[in-house]
């Protein structure tokens, strides 16, 4: 499955609802390292049906950024049972942020 968009309208429902542990990650289309993960990110959504892997685009919802603290992108964020579990900032290889799940 691909990743899920998220904006402030699916948020609760999506991530803080989920059954699933959630792999959320914070992104702008400007930002390089950001375009290196994405690929990455969209490679697990599809690989992984254990899990729901969304993204937040940082500059059409900076409200959801501020609300998890986000300085730097990529950022990325485990939660599990609606609360965050893990946290990552930068671009990491596909090993590493399977390691955060």
């Amino acid at each position: 499955m691909a990743a899920i968009n998220i904006d402030k309208n699916n948020f609760q429902t999506e991530v803080m609802n989920s059954d699933k542990p959630v792999l959320l990650d914070f992104w702008a289309p400007w930002c390089g390292p950001c375009r290196m993960v994405g690929p990455v990110v969209e490679e697990i959504a599809r690989e992984r049906t254990d899990i729901k892997v969304c993204k937040v685009n940082v500059d059409e919802q900076p409200e959801l950024a501020g609300q998890f603290g986000v300085m730097s992108i990529p950022t990325l964020v485990v939660i599990k049972d609606g609360k965050i579990v893990n946290q990552s900032v930068g671009a990491k290889p596909k090993n590493a942020i399977l390691a955060m799940l």
